[in-house]
């Protein structure tokens, strides 16, 4: 270990010894000053991309490696791990009064908040098969914990349940998938493996990679392994399903391209069949069961299944202009994802979570700008023109034309107008039905600051999509 790895990974050293310091300073706070958490948190993460953006490099291209190639500080790394501060960030300030009013445990949702932060930066910045499983662990049971923070609530514990047990079930066989790669090429690092990989692969190398696919559809909650999005994101407390629905995803993103691309990228004729399957079965399956939903916890559960297909249509071109399209796809859903459980959380008031269609009624006569922000978002996750997730999904089906799969860009294109309905349906409902009660929406300042944001970024990434476009095409 040199000063050099420390200083590529000083961001992930300074968010632990952050939540170190804000877990210590919890435990002497007294229950009313609890807000000091919250600031503590949020500043951390501030000066967190400070430290990111500061590093010296005079080639903003270069891929500079840590401990022993272990770890890997690229392009790539930085945008993702910059979009993930900004968004746990603006995901603390939606959360503040949420956990106030159904009395969570605050310090418990920062520190393991943060804990999970750190397991995703890791994951993002893996270069080895043993960084790559840390930082999915450290993602993985911060989780566990947080979706049964509210210990009062059974939904909320048999979530966790399912949760655990399905995604230890997960781990284990990306582990398993990982050892026999391992055990073939001698070596944990992703770049020896794919210099070994080159020369040929066996059956022993392939049957490692499903297991490796298996573990990634898992994590991004593709068909058929999305069985536990439904129920975890009802049953946990919409403080904690905006945070699952957002940074994991970024993460599990990076550990795609880390392991398919990076390290299995002459491997791609055996993981781009089983990728094509995923993402059909997952463009249809979830928007299709969307319809159905009279919850809009699970109706936004199922469209992470569809959103998660159609960000496989850019990874399975196994292209540069593919990985390209799905990185802004995994940044731009994680925005609109946030904004839209921002929503709900706002709604959620005396001890009840606004989680049924019916909550939405008349929203614009009870707050014309609460009801704007929550447009913008549905319009950009059913991809309306001009807003950012209509750029998004015609990036990744402009990449699967030019491999040549034509009849995979049709069925998007299909699914995408079906998947639009359950979208326009919480505009229909929140502009023309009128309202069940006349209560006023108490908004603090902060969130009504961050959320005006998050609303507003759908309609300027759509206008000025080629600056974030551009960062994803040079991280590639």
């Amino acid at each position: 270990m040199t000063a050099v790895d420390l200083m590529l990974a000083l961001p992930e050293l300074f968010i632990l010894f952050m939540t170190c310091v804000i877990m210590l300073v919890g435990l002497w706070l007294p229950r009313d000053r609890q807000g000091l958490i919250s600031f503590m948190s949020v500043m951390t993460l501030v000066f967190a991309a400070i430290i990111l953006l500061g590093w010296d490099d005079s080639n903003p291209s270069a891929v500079d490696y840590a401990f022993n190639a272990a770890f890997v500080r690229d392009q790539m790394a930085d945008v993702l791990k910059l979009t993930a501060f900004i968004l746990l960030g603006a995901i603390f300030i939606y959360a503040r009064q949420y956990l106030r009013v159904f009395k969570m445990a605050i310090l418990e949702y920062h520190v393991l908040s943060l804990f999970m932060l750190l397991g995703a930066m890791v994951l993002i910045s893996s270069a080895s098969m043993l960084t790559v499983y840390l930082g999915l662990e450290l993602i993985a049971l911060p989780s566990y914990a947080l979706v049964a923070l509210r210990r009062d609530d059974k939904r909320a514990t048999e979530a966790a349940m399912k949760y655990f047990v399905l995604g230890s079930l997960a781990s284990g066989l990306l582990l398993y998938g990982l050892s026999m790669i391992y055990g073939v090429t001698g070596t944990l690092s992703l770049a020896q493996v794919a210099n070994i990989t080159s020369m040929g692969n066996n059956t022993v190398l392939v049957l490692g990679l499903i297991f490796v696919v298996i573990g990634i559809a898992f994590k991004l909650g593709v068909v058929p392994l999305h069985m536990w999005i439904p129920d975890v994101y009802e049953g946990a407390p919409a403080a904690v399903t905006i945070l699952i629905s957002s940074v994991p995803k970024l993460a599990a993103f990076a550990m795609a391209i880390r392991l398919l691309s990076d390290g299995m990228g002459n491997m791609q004729e055996h993981w781009m069949s089983m990728l094509v399957v995923l993402a059909t079965l997952s463009i249809v399956l979830g928007n299709l069961v969307a319809i159905a939903q009279s919850n809009i916890k699970r109706m936004l559960a199922y469209s992470t299944i569809a959103h998660m297909g159609f960000m496989l249509l850019g990874l399975l071109t196994g292209t540069d202009q593919g990985f390209s399209a799905s990185m802004f796809y995994a940044i731009v859903y994680a925005i609109m994802s946030a904004g839209a459980f921002a929503v709900i959380i706002l709604l959620s008031q005396h001890g009840v979570e606004a989680e049924n269609l019916d909550d939405y009624k008349g929203l614009n006569k009870r707050s014309p700008w609460l009801a704007l922000m929550m447009l913008m978002l549905m319009f950009s996750l059913a991809g309306v023109p001009v807003f950012a997730g209509f750029f998004a999904k015609w990036l990744v089906i402009q990449a699967v034309l030019d491999a040549g799969m034509v009849w995979l860009a049709v069925l998007a294109v299909v699914f995408s107008v079906i998947g639009a309905f359950y979208y326009l349906r919480v505009v229909k409902l929140m502009y023309f039905d009128e309202p069940d009660s006349d209560e006023a929406i108490i908004v603090p300042a902060d969130f009504r600051a961050a959320l005006t944001l998050n609303g507003s970024a759908q309609l300027l990434l759509g206008i000025f999509a080629n600056i974030l476009i551009a960062l994803c095409v040079a991280s590639f």
